[in-house]
C-alpha cells in the first residue's frame, strides 16, 4: 500500500505542476474591443475546441478532475 501512495503523490505533484503551467498559458476571457464592434464571432471564435486555446480548456478541466480524484484518494486511510 505504501508503494501506492508513494505513486500517487508522485502523480499528484506532475498533475499540480502540469495544472498551474496550463492555466497560466491561458488568454484572458476578455475580448477588448473587438467584441463591441461584432469582432468576437471570428473563424477562431467559432472553431475555438479546435485550436490551440480550446486544447488548453479541454486539458485544465481534465488536469482539474485529476487533480482532485487524486487528492481524494490520497486523503482515504488505505
Amino acid at each position: 500500500m505504501a508503494a501506492i501512495r508513494v505513486i500517487l503523490t508522485i502523480l499528484f505533484v506532475i498533475c499540480c505542476i502540469v495544472f498551474t503551467i496550463t492555466v497560466l498559458m491561458q488568454e484572458g476571457k476578455s475580448a477588448g474591443l473587438g467584441s463591441i464592434s461584432g469582432m468576437a464571432e471570428t473563424y477562431w471564435g467559432k472553431n475555438k475546441g479546435r485550436s490551440v486555446e480550446g486544447r488548453l480548456e479541454k486539458l485544465t478541466g481534465i488536469l482539474a478532475v485529476a487533480y482532485f480524484v487524486i487528492a481524494i484518494i490520497l486523503n482515504l486511510n488505505f
